[in-house]
């Protein structure tokens, strides 16, 4: 499976997120950065209208994502083995089939709805 990193606008800080997409924008959860159309501009900030070079790629040290919805921290050290998901799992090798284990049994929050942590 294809890493996907975010991105983060040097100017105005906005962090483009590859599982969450910007499907306001017409941009589909699972796009990777790379796969961006050539004018693509900060939707925040606009970036002065120079495209993707106003962003630069983040690591995610820590692998964890954030539940934007309730907070919950995916943490890939531990995984979820009671949802059968091994210690080790990246987030990004979670399936795309994977929701929230605090809040998505109830609005059935999934990948999109989390953000990497730094």
């Amino acid at each position: 499976m294809k890493k996907m990193r975010p991105y983060r606008c040097e100017a105005c800080g906005y962090i483009y997120d590859p599982i969450r997409g910007e499907p306001k924008n017409g941009i589909p959860p699972g796009t990777a950065f790379e796969d961006l159309p050539k004018d693509y501009t900060c939707p925040v900030c606009g970036k002065a209208r120079i495209g993707k070079t106003a962003f630069t790629a983040m690591e995610a040290p820590t692998g964890r994502y954030r539940c934007i919805a309730c907070g919950y921290m995916y943490d890939p050290e531990r995984g979820e083995p009671k949802n059968g998901i091994k210690p080790g799992t990246a987030f990004e090798d979670l399936p795309d089939s994977y929701i929230c284990p605090v809040c998505g049994v109830y609005a059935k929050v999934g990948k999109s709805a989390f953000v990497p942590t730094e």
